[in-house]
């Protein structure tokens, strides 16, 4: 017979350290994720106000990458890599209009963090994050 004292604590160490390992991992890369796309809605529903409520179109399309530009910033979203989607409806209208629809589209993707970037493999594994937003145009918009 073997005399086993001590090795339980042991055992419960090395038991939990292999569950709190991957848990923690999960708890780090859902906040991430959950970080991307606050930021992520935020900048298409921002975007989207303030495209609306320009006095004009060039006004409208400073202030729209103003906007998207300070929340990613404030976000820890790379610039680089936020597609921004301007459409208008009705379809043919030039965007901003008067009583049109402004739909602001913003696409990103968020990396898992501690993935390293050999060989791509931290845009392999990246999580793709997308929001929409519309914003009605003023009847008046334009007018002087």
């Amino acid at each position: 017979m073997r005399d086993d004292r001590g090795s339980s604590s042991l055992e419960f160490i090395a038991a939990g350290v292999l569950m709190l390992v991957p848990l923690l991992y999960l708890v780090i890369v859902l906040g991430s994720v959950q970080e991307q796309t606050l930021g992520v809605e935020a900048a298409a529903r921002h975007a989207a106000r303030v495209i609306a409520t320009a006095p004009d179109a060039r006004t409208a399309a400073s202030q729209g990458d103003a906007v998207l530009s300070s929340i990613a910033s404030q976000y820890g979203i790379d610039d680089d890599d936020v597609q921004l989607t301007v459409r208008c409806r009705p379809e043919g209208v030039p965007c901003p209009s008067a009583g049109a629809t402004v739909t602001v589209s913003v696409a990103t993707s968020a990396r898992l963090p501690f993935v390293p970037a050999v060989l791509g493999l931290d845009r392999a594994v990246s999580v793709p994050i997308e929001a929409v937003s519309a914003q009605k145009v003023s009847r008046q918009w334009g007018a002087e």
